[in-house]
């Protein structure tokens, strides 16, 4: 199968595809040039911040940089030479939850991507209607097949571990603002048809929208498979009240859970203080377990306070076979995202 072909008749689990696990090769990585200014404020360092994270990603593997027509000089400008810049239409900068969800055929290696229906995390910003299409628009300027899901979803809001299973969160895909009137059997039905996956985990993320987070609850500022069978999961030992309670829900749900394999998750609890970070800020992502897995690295993001240090630690001992980068998104973060919810890995 070769260009751009919209098979919506045709199942990727049929087809025999697979969404990779995360820590599989790539052959890239694609990010989006920030441009929503009523969201951003002062562009510049907003620019930088960008600019910083693939700079850093690309001294691992390439970087693809979705950029508006009209900004291409300035990126140009702030890009290091070994990142791509691809002339696209684009409303905003989050590629994880707007563009593709790669996957690849299980016996020949062949690469595909499903686009999920986009809806701006349920409405809760204006539409954007060139982010709608990005996903599409990726795949084709790469030369590969589209499949269409049903689903209104976001790349952000599911982890897969590459051998079956996939999680999500309840107060993401089944939210009336997304997917009104499914059911939790007609979504996994879906997910699995879309992703290749034969089981669907479901943590209740963050169910009566009880945090400002924008995005209902994603389940890439929770949790991330780190092999087959093997979660790390957030703890912030400062939550207190919903937030508190909100984690022990969903880490509860992960204890109870088997995977595709019918084996029990092992838990690696990633447990740090979020004290000091984003406080001025209504809509900022502390998470740090929303990092990026270029092809031998680790980038993770930090915010200029003394956890940083810690989680690098952790995360160094946990990873000893990649070479952790640090880069601050104190810039990105008041926006409701990060290192994760930028990028996006197209597998090799």
């Amino acid at each position: 199968m070769t260009g751009l072909s919209l098979l919506t008749s045709t199942d990727p689990a049929d087809a025999d595809f697979i969404m990779p696990a995360e820590w599989e090769t790539h052959s890239r990585c694609w990010m989006i040039w920030p441009s929503a200014n009523e969201l951003w404020g002062e562009m510049s360092v907003v620019e930088d911040a960008y600019a910083r994270v693939a700079n850093t990603i690309a001294r691992f593997e390439p970087v693809s940089m979705a950029v508006n027509p009209d900004a291409i000089e300035s990126a140009r400008a702030q890009l290091d030479d070994n990142v791509e810049v691809v002339p696209l239409p684009t409303d905003d900068s989050w590629m994880r939850d707007t563009g593709p969800s790669f996957l690849k055929h299980r016996r020949t290696g062949e690469i595909a991507g499903v686009a999920w229906r986009f809806n701006c995390w349920g409405g809760h910003i204006p539409v954007y209607q060139e982010d709608a299409q990005i996903a599409g628009r990726v795949l084709a300027q790469q030369g590969l097949d589209c499949y269409r899901s049903s689903l209104t979803l976001e790349g952000g809001g599911l982890h897969v571990d590459g051998d079956g299973t996939l999680v999500t969160t309840e107060s993401v895909v089944l939210n009336p603002n997304r997917n009104w009137g499914m059911n939790k059997r007609e979504a996994e039905v879906e997910l699995c048809r879309a992703t290749g996956a034969s089981k669907i985990i479901w943590l209740p993320g963050d169910p009566d929208g009880e945090t400002s987070d924008m995005t209902d609850g994603h389940v890439d500022g929770i949790m991330c498979f780190i092999e087959p069978g093997v979660v790390l999961f957030e703890k912030d030992s400062s939550a207190q009240g919903v937030e508190a309670r909100l984690e022990r829900e969903n880490r509860r749900a992960l204890e109870l859970a088997t995977d595709a394999q019918g084996r029990k998750l092992q838990i690696v609890d990633m447990d740090i203080s979020h004290e000091g970070i984003g406080e001025d800020h209504d809509m900022f992502c502390s998470s740090y377990i929303n990092f990026y897995l270029p092809n031998g690295a680790l980038v993770m993001p930090a915010y200029g306070v003394p956890s940083d240090s810690k989680v690098r630690s952790f995360l160094s001992n946990l990873f000893p076979d990649r070479r952790l980068e640090m880069v601050n998104i104190n810039d990105i973060a008041p926006a409701g995202g990060g290192i994760h919810c930028i990028t996006q890995q197209q597998p090799a």
